[in-house]
C-alpha cells in the first residue's frame, strides 16, 4: 500500500498547479471588463494606423492585424472559449449521464437498442459533420432573424453541436458503473421495498458513478475547447466580431512570417488551458479512483 500510495501524493501537486492555472485564466477572462474599463480601450477599437504594434504602456501584448488591444482580445476571446468549453461539456455529460443511467439500469433490449445508436453516434465521422452543421444557416431554420445572427446563436450552436455528438463516451462509462452498481444489496433492497426505478437511478446509482462521471466531464472540457478552436479556425466557429482563441489565431495565420505574436499567443493559451485540464483529469481520477490510489 505505501508504494502506491507515493504516485498519488507526487501526482497532487501536479494536479493543484493545473488547477491553478485554470483558476488563474478564469478569473483572468472573467475580469476582462475591468481590464477594458481601467485600460480606456476598446478590444473591438480598429486602429489602422497602429497595427501589429509591439508590448508597451498602452498595450501590454501589443496590437494585432487591425491595431486592436490583443491582451483585451485575449481574455476576451478566453471568456468565450471557457463558456463554450464548459457549457459543452456539460450538455453532453447531462446527455450521456442519461442515456447511460437507462441503459445500464434497465438492461435488455433497452440497453441493447441504446448502446446501437450510441455506437452509431460514436462512429460517424465528427469533423466533417461538425463541419456541416456549423455551416448551416440559422435564420432558415425559422428562428427569429435578429436572434439567429446574434452572438449569443453563434456560441448555442457550437455548444448544442458539441452535445449531440460528445455523449457516447461518457455514456458507456455511466452504463459500465450503472451495470455493476445495480447489483448491490442496497440498490436490490431499494426495489423490494418499492421504490421505483427514477429514485433508485437518481438517489443510489447515480452518486456511485459521479466520480467517473467527474473526470470524464472534466477532461472533455478540454476536448470542447479544440474543437470549437478547429472550427474556429477554419472559419465556422464563432464569428467576428465576438473574440474567440480560434478566430484569433485563423486571423493571424496569414501574417506568421511577418507578425508572429498575434498567433503565437492564442495558440499558447489553447495549449495551456488543455493541458491543464488534462492533468487535472488525470489528478481527480487518482484521487477518485480507489483502484489508482492502490496502484
Amino acid at each position: 500500500m505505501r508504494t502506491g500510495a507515493a504516485p498519488t501524493r507526487a501526482g497532487r501537486p501536479r494536479g493543484l498547479a493545473a488547477g491553478a492555472v485554470l483558476a488563474g485564466l478564469a478569473v483572468l477572462c472573467a475580469a476582462a471588463p475591468v481590464f477594458e474599463a481601467v485600460s480606456g480601450l476598446d478590444p473591438g477599437r480598429v486602429d489602422l494606423f497602429a497595427r501589429f504594434e509591439g508590448p508597451s504602456s498602452a498595450h501590454w501584448l501589443g496590437t494585432d492585424e487591425l491595431g486592436r488591444d490583443t491582451g483585451l482580445r485575449l481574455l476576451h476571446g478566453g471568456r468565450v472559449s471557457l463558456a463554450v468549453g464548459i457549457a459543452g461539456a456539460l450538455a453532453a455529460a447531462l446527455l450521456g449521464t442519461l442515456v447511460g443511467l437507462v441503459s445500464g439500469y434497465f438492461g435488455g433490449w433497452i440497453d441493447a437498442a441504446l448502446m446501437r445508436f450510441t455506437d452509431g453516434v460514436a462512429a460517424a465521422p465528427l469533423l466533417p459533420l461538425l463541419i456541416v452543421l456549423a455551416a448551416v444557416d440559422l435564420t432558415k431554420t425559422g428562428l427569429p432573424p435578429e436572434w439567429a445572427v446574434s452572438e449569443a446563436a453563434g456560441i448555442a450552436r457550437i455548444v448544442v453541436i458539441v452535445a449531440l455528438f460528445g455523449w457516447p463516451g461518457i455514456a458507456r462509462l455511466v452504463r459500465g458503473a450503472a451495470l455493476s452498481v445495480r447489483e448491490r444489496d442496497y440498490v436490490r433492497a431499494g426495489v423490494a421495498v418499492g421504490a421505483g426505478p427514477l429514485r433508485i437511478m437518481v438517489r443510489h446509482v447515480l452518486p456511485n458513478v459521479a466520480s467517473p462521471l467527474l473526470v470524464a466531464a472534466t477532461l472533455a472540457v478540454g476536448h470542447v475547447i479544440l474543437l470549437e478552436s478547429v472550427l474556429s479556425f477554419l472559419g465556422l466557429g464563432i464569428q467576428p466580431p465576438l473574440p474567440s482563441w480560434g478566430n484569433m489565431l485563423s486571423n493571424a495565420q496569414e501574417l506568421m512570417g511577418s507578425a508572429p505574436m498575434p498567433a503565437i499567443l492564442p495558440g499558447a493559451l489553447i495549449f495551456a488551458t488543455v493541458l491543464a485540464i488534462n492533468r487535472l483529469g488525470d489528478a481527480l481520477q487518482d484521487n477518485l479512483d480507489p483502484l489508482a490510489r492502490t496502484r
